[in-house]
């Protein structure tokens, strides 16, 4: 099974952006940080103007944020490119004559719902200044 990276490639995007935000930045300059093809860019950078994210427009090169980076929360880019997708998969194909197939999938959901909503909590409490300043300090400890 494939999981989505869509998340973590926006979030790269976005910090991309943030970080180059003087630099012309095609769509094939940002896939070869995010190591992708330009589409797949062109693709998650709608899906984020469209949420208010990101603006850009068709043919210039100056993608931006489009509100300070303090004001995207982690939750903000996952609903923008992953939408109400759950962040874990129940197996619907369970035998639905068994007693325990049945129920055990529905005490499951009521789980995987709590993952959800601590997990959704969580994703609000972080913003994109967050990352870009733990990102600096990364570097600053690599000595870059």
């Amino acid at each position: 099974m494939k999981y989505s990276t869509k998340v973590s490639d926006a979030v790269h995007i976005l910090s991309f952006i943030a970080l180059n935000a003087k630099e012309s930045l095609t769509s094939q300059a940002i896939a070869e940080s995010v190591k992708t093809n330009p589409a797949f860019v062109r693709q998650l950078m709608s899906s984020l103007r469209n949420a208010g994210l990101l603006t850009s427009v068709k043919g210039h090169a100056k993608p931006a944020l489009s509100r300070d980076a303090k004001d995207i929360s982690l939750l903000d880019v996952y609903r923008a490119v992953e939408g109400d997708k759950p962040l874990l998969h129940q197996d619907t194909h369970t035998n639905p004559e068994c007693g325990v197939g049945v129920n055990i999938q529905l005490v499951i959901r009521d789980c995987y719902d709590q993952v959800q909503k601590k997990t959704e909590e969580e994703m609000a409490s972080i913003n994109m200044q967050d990352i870009l300043d733990q990102y600096e300090k990364r570097l600053e400890k690599q000595g870059l």
